[in-house]
């Protein structure tokens, strides 16, 4: 089916804040998004074990407050709160590194939901490198998979293939220029944030700086 992925570039707002997160400076990375559901078959959809492979990965483990969960090939950790079918708390343990991730779901009239997706990140030295973004565009692709899978697409993209297709790239592209200015109207140096935002795409589409 064939997908115009740009036009859903504009339909997630991005932001950064300043926080406090355990005694130390860290990021609020914030993406926020309405679906055409229930905030029920939203919830579902980000919390099932059954169809998070279908928009996502696959996931295991103890899937109770408390318990340990872990997807596959990627980060794992603690699952700190969980309030169906509008609040959930984990922690995001991946290279050696620990933030933190927060979802929370309402509903936005009589037929659609809003999720807000927040990942808490340490000033650490990922994070001074790439930015906002470093996390940020990993959001961004599962958020586009979950719109086509509540769209009732039945084929997965195809990350791998799609970050290094022409479409894949213009949509990471504009995605990392969206944090950078993110970045900027929370306060961060415009040429820092731009560099980080080149950096970023590089990593995500394996194009070099200045080959664009």
């Amino acid at each position: 089916m064939p997908t115009d992925f740009m036009s859903y570039l504009g339909t997630v707002t991005r932001t950064v804040t300043e926080l406090q997160r355990e005694g130390k400076p860290a990021r609020n990375v914030t993406l926020e998004r309405t679906y055409d559901t229930t905030p029920d078959d939203l919830w579902d959809a980000v919390t099932d074990p059954e169809r998070l492979p279908r928009w996502f990965l696959p996931v295991s483990g103890d899937l109770c407050p408390g318990g340990h969960y872990q997807l596959k090939g990627n980060a794992g950790g603690t699952i700190a709160e969980c309030v169906p079918p509008r609040f959930l708390s984990v922690t995001w343990e991946f290279g050696g590194g620990v933030s933190w991730v927060e979802v929370r779901i309402g509903a936005e009239g009589e037929s659609q939901s809003r999720l807000k997706l927040s990942h808490i990140c340490p000033i650490d030295d990922h994070w001074k490198q790439y930015g906002p973004g470093a996390v940020g565009v990993g959001w961004d692709l599962g958020l586009l998979g979950l719109v086509l899978h509540l769209l009732d697409r039945t084929d997965k993209i195809d990350e791998e293939a799609f970050v290094t297709s022409a479409e894949g790239k213009a949509y990471i592209t504009g995605a990392c220029q969206d944090w950078q200015r993110a970045a900027v109207t929370a306060g961060d140096d415009a040429t820092h944030a731009e560099a980080a935002a080149k950096r970023t795409t590089a990593f995500y589409t394996g194009v070099p700086i200045g080959d664009e």
